[in-house]
This record gives structure tokens, sequence and C-alpha cells, in this order.
């Protein structure tokens, strides 16, 4: 930023590109400064937005620029929107849910969000484990989060009152800690005291995969074991395996989800892998991202969902 940059420009020849650092070491840059973003301008004669993953950031980069400049999406924030409208308002039915990864809180709004139009929820991951207490099952020494049944305990009503189908795991591959080459075994729906439930088991992705084989629509955000660990990825990876081969829409959300399916080399097999974490968790709770909505005629209409209390 600055003179320099400048007068660097006035030497830019075409068919050169010119990489800026890392803006977010101006602190005007988190601040949405207008005189910041003004100046920013001056470097170029079009903005064109492909920062799906700082979308859901009011930043002088993402919003305020485009005051500026003309401002259009770029071709993979295209896609974005494109293939989270399919979930949110054009889904092909029979459509499947699946939410794992550590945290009920963390899903809350993303359910509240589809709860009216997904047909069946696969639960897994450490987000699993607050269902089971509600549903009085033992979780042994399973990390869960504090908080999380009376939530988990919501979304169970609400969704046997829209008659949405909601599985969890029948088994759990378990370990007495966590780290790569220790001793796991497989134990059925109660976790024994003392052990940790790290993966879904072989008869749950069996389960999964019957409720899956016919979705015309999946959408997946949160990983079903700690795949960043042997042998817990394998719950991950097999279920990844068999939606990757089926005649479906699937769209993965999440940082740790997108992880998991580069991770195991089936990122082309999907439909459409997000590249935004945080940003995808809050379009699919129906929150306005400041960075879609300042751009001409792609403002963010979709309604965020809410559990009742």
């Amino acid at each position: 930023m600055g003179a320099k940059i400048e007068e660097e420009l006035t030497r830019f020849t075409k068919g050169e590109v010119i990489l800026l650092e890392n803006l977010r070491f101006h602190a005007e840059e988190e601040k949405n400064d207008p005189q910041f973003a003004q100046a920013l301008s001056r470097l170029a004669d079009l903005y064109v937005d492909d920062a799906f993953g700082a979308a859901h950031r009011a930043h002088a980069s993402t919003e305020a620029i485009t005051r500026f400049l003309p401002s259009v999406a770029g071709l993979l924030l295209a896609r974005e929107i494109e293939s989270f409208e399919k979930i949110i308002r054009k889904v092909e039915h029979p459509f499947v849910t699946i939410l794992g990864g550590a945290k009920v809180s963390d899903k809350i709004k993303i359910v509240g969000n589809i709860l009216h139009r997904t047909d069946t929820i696969l639960i897994g991951g450490a987000m699993a484990y607050p269902f089971c207490r509600v549903k009085g099952l033992p979780i042994g020494s399973s990390k869960y989060e504090a908080g999380g049944e009376e939530l988990a305990r919501r979304i169970l009503d609400q969704a046997k009152r829209k008659g949405i189908e909601v599985l969890l795991p029948i088994d759990h591959v378990v370990a007495q800690k966590l780290d790569k080459g220790v001793p796991a075994r497989v134990v059925d729906r109660e976790i024994p005291a003392g052990w940790l439930g790290l993966d879904v088991g072989p008869k749950t992705v069996e389960e999964f995969k019957k409720k899956l084989s016919n979705a015309k629509t999946i959408l997946w955000n949160g990983p079903l074991g700690v795949f960043e660990t042997p042998p817990f990825e394998r719950g991950t990876q097999q279920v990844a395996a068999f939606i990757a081969n089926l005649r479906a829409t699937t769209v993965i959300g999440g940082g740790d989800t997108a992880a998991a399916i580069r991770q195991f080399g089936l990122g082309e097999k999907m439909s459409h892998v997000s590249t935004g974490g945080g940003a995808s968790l809050e379009y699919l709770e129906g929150k306005v991202l400041p960075g879609i909505a300042a751009l001409p005629e792609k403002e963010n209409k979709i309604g965020a969902g809410v559990i009742p209390k």
C-alpha cells in the first residue's frame, strides 16, 4: 500500500501480475475503513471478489471497496453461491444432511435453516455424544460439549414434529487415548467407562450408506471421527468414498470436512467442496454475507432459520 505500490503500477505492463502483502496487517482493513478502501481502489479499474472464505467479513477489501470500483463476483465465488443456493432454495429430494465435528452449538443454526428442507439427518463425530446422552446411552470418557444436551434435545424434538429422521451411531470405534496407532476396538451403542469414542463404527457406516444410497442431494458439514489420526479416519473415509460415486449433488461445507475430502483424494468427485469454513457455516445458517451483499445483484436474501425454544 502507499506511494511505492502506486509507483510500481506505473511500470505495470499487460500480462503481468502484482501480488500485494496480506491486507490484514493494516488495522484499517478489519475496521472496514472507507478511506483505506478508497486508497486501494486507486490501484485498479475493476474489483473481482473471488474470496468466498472472507465473504462473511465486512472488511475494507471485501465490502467497502465496492463503493469505489465497479465490482463483480469471480468464478469461484459465483460457484460457491450457486452450490449453496441449490441446498437453500432449489434442493432436489431425497435430501440427506450429514453433520459431524465437535460441537452441536456450531451446527444449531444450520439445522434451524435446513430442518424444513432436509429429509434425513445423519449425525457422527463428537457432535453425536450429546444426542447419545439424551437417549440415555453411556459415552464413557468421550469428548462432548457442555450444554450440548439441551441443544440436542431441541433438535430431536423439532425433527420429530416435522417427521424428519435422525440417525445416530449404532456402534463406535473407541480407544483409551487419542494417539496414532493406539489399540482400538469397536463397541456397540454403549461406550464403556474410561474409553473415548473417536470414530463411527462399521455398522454405522453401513447404516449411513443405506440412507445415502437413494439421495439426490447431500450436504455434509463435519467429519465423523478424528480423521487426522489413524485408524480413526475410516468412518469418514468410507462414507466419503461411497457418496463420491453416487449420482447426487454432493456439497461439502466446513473447513475440517473439506480437509478430510482432500486428504482422501476425493475432491474432484464431489459436486462442490467449499473453500470457506466460517463463510459456509454462516451461509447455511441463513446469514447475509457482507462480501456477497456488497456486490451488485448478488444480495443475499436467505432467511435465517431458528430452532425455537
